[in-house]
């Protein structure tokens, strides 16, 4: 449980002593030696941990390369920080002649060590000069003490502006200058940060409360959904209007690993399968006090949610209680191993569903939260990924709009689990919606009557087609062809790269089901008999 003394009731102000938190009992964990020499408390015993405590939290012994920007190649498109799953790479613009003021009021060397982090780019500085009108300096920043040496940042960069060097003993300490000059120069100047840009919000402090610190693995695709969708939530309705209740699960054991908790919100677990039916007192309780503005949101992976928990989310969707409810879907239950769920694709290899002689991983079909959530009346849905950064964070703040129950489903990478690189979860998203094995779809209940009305499958390329085409190989991109790049599926093909039977099954799965949603938006494929 996370609390924030200075947002609750004088009652809950005593739950937990934030600076004897922070001054007492963190620094002995960041000495290895808390669990040793600290005694058992109340404050333990009621499992709270006060808000962003993960902040002081030192990462940076345990990757031998960090990012390194390249300013002169930026567009400032934000990708980077949008994409990292630490909260250590953050973005920031300053106008021109209040850093030029700083710039010369420091020495020679910190100077040229600081400026090799700020660019001209064409979309703060000469868009902003054709206009008259001052221009911003726009720069990246790298904390060390959070980066896991992913390179989801780098991997997620088409412009080359960032590359992976080297720790070293002379680099370390002017990164880490660069990131304490980040802090030293201020805040964004509002004036640069477009509502119609949807990746700016994450220049603006509002926005960061997920302040890192969390023990997810290097490159964890759920780590960076929750930072997006609580960024843009609080950009909108503000860190004081927003609760998080968390179904147990990966999401629970890495933002709330004794002493360390990354969200600057009010947050708390109960059990597993009942997150959204704890949600619901919350919501009660929050609108007999008057709070009914305030976003109640639960988390939650596809075990809690589609598996185990299904039932208490369903029971919450016919409440029509105003409960908006993020769906990690890494198609397995990871927390506890890689098991399979009804979330798993047909043919992966999972603990439960092992890929064997006689069984060649999971044979059942994957369940499709999107249709059983259409099902429910009047609830909001999303399916969307991080990588797809416009489609994700127009869900949220449609979800956030929605008076009513809403769910966003979102693909999110387990690299462990997946078997992929730790910088592939942003790839590995967009290949997952490319091949429709995790089609992007948003269904509004506010758009009319009909299905065909309310379905809008934008995003998805070729609609009308079972499948997209690359147009430079000119080859199809299939469930077959994402399976090719993941090791959960690495046992169905022979030495010469064909797939099994089984896999050609998971593939024909995917096709009905893409075959599905075009019916219900009202597409009409282009080949009806194309197999």
């Amino acid at each position: 449980m996370s609390v924030t003394p200075a947002k609750l009731p004088s009652s809950a102000k005593e739950i937990v002593d934030t600076k004897n938190f922070m001054d007492r009992v963190v620094p002995l964990y960041e000495q290895g030696v808390g669990d040793i020499e600290l005694e058992a408390d109340l404050e333990t015993a009621r499992s709270a941990i006060p808000a962003a405590s993960g902040a002081p939290r030192d990462f940076s012994f345990i990757a031998p390369e960090i990012p390194e920007f390249i300013q002169e190649n930026c567009v400032g498109c934000m990708d980077c920080v949008t994409e990292c799953p630490d909260t250590a790479i953050l973005g920031k613009v300053i106008g021109k002649e209040k850093l030029d003021e700083k710039f010369d009021e420091m020495p020679d060397d910190k100077r040229e060590h600081v400026q090799n982090e700020w660019a001209k780019t064409r979309k703060y500085w000469t868009a902003y000069e054709k206009k008259s009108e001052e221009p911003g300096y726009f720069g990246i920043f790298i904390d060390p003490s959070k980066c896991k040496g992913c390179a989801e940042c780098v991997q997620v960069c088409d412009d080359q502006a960032l590359k992976m060097v080297k720790k070293t003993d002379s680099n370390m300490p002017v990164i880490k200058e660069r990131f304490d000059h980040f802090h030293d120069v201020g805040s964004s100047d509002e004036k640069y940060i477009k509502d119609k840009v949807l990746a700016d919000m994450m220049l603006a402090d509002r926005s960061l409360q997920y302040v890192g610190g969390a023990g997810s693995c290097a490159g964890c695709g759920e780590a960076t959904v929750l930072r997006m969708f609580i960024a843009a939530t609080c950009y909108v309705y503000g860190q004081e209007n927003v609760g998080l209740i968390a179904a147990t699960g990966c999401n629970t054991v890495y933002t709330s690993t004794y002493p360390y908790n990354p969200y600057n919100l009010p947050w708390s677990n109960s059990l597993f399968e009942n997150a959204p039916t704890y949600a619901m007192g919350v919501r009660a309780k929050w609108d007999q006090q008057g709070w009914e503005d305030k976003k109640v949101w639960v988390i939650g992976g596809d075990g809690a949610m589609l598996d185990i928990g299904f039932q208490a989310l369903s029971r919450m969707l016919m409440s029509g209680m105003d409960i908006k409810v993020i769906v990690l879907d890494t198609q397995v239950y990871s927390n506890t191993g890689g098991q399979a769920s009804t979330s798993t694709f047909m043919g992966q290899n999972t603990k439960m569903s092992v890929h064997g002689k006689e069984i060649a991983g999971k044979t059942e079909r994957r369940k499709e939260l999107a249709q059983i959530v259409m099902a429910h009346p009047d609830v909001f849905f999303a399916q969307t990924t991080a990588a797809h950064v416009n489609h994700f964070y127009k869900a949220i703040m449609r979800a956030n709009e929605f008076k009513g129950p809403a769910v966003i489903n979102t693909y999110t990478t387990c690299q462990p689990e997946h078997g992929v690189g730790d910088h592939l979860a942003g790839e590995r998203a967009r290949l997952a919606v490319m091949s429709r094995a995790f089609p992007l779809m948003i269904y509004d209940p506010e758009k009319g009557e009909r299905i065909r009305d309310r379905l809008d499958l934008k995003g998805n390329s070729l609609p009308d087609k079972d499948w997209y085409i690359n147009p430079k190989t000119k080859e199809k991109v299939d469930f077959v062809e994402f399976a090719r790049g993941e090791g959960r599926f690495e046992k169905h093909f022979d030495k010469e790269g064909n797939p099994s039977e089984e896999l050609l099954l998971g593939n024909e799965d995917r096709r009905k089901n893409w075959r599905m949603l075009q019916e219900l938006a009202g597409i009409e494929p282009e080949t009806p008999e194309e197999a």
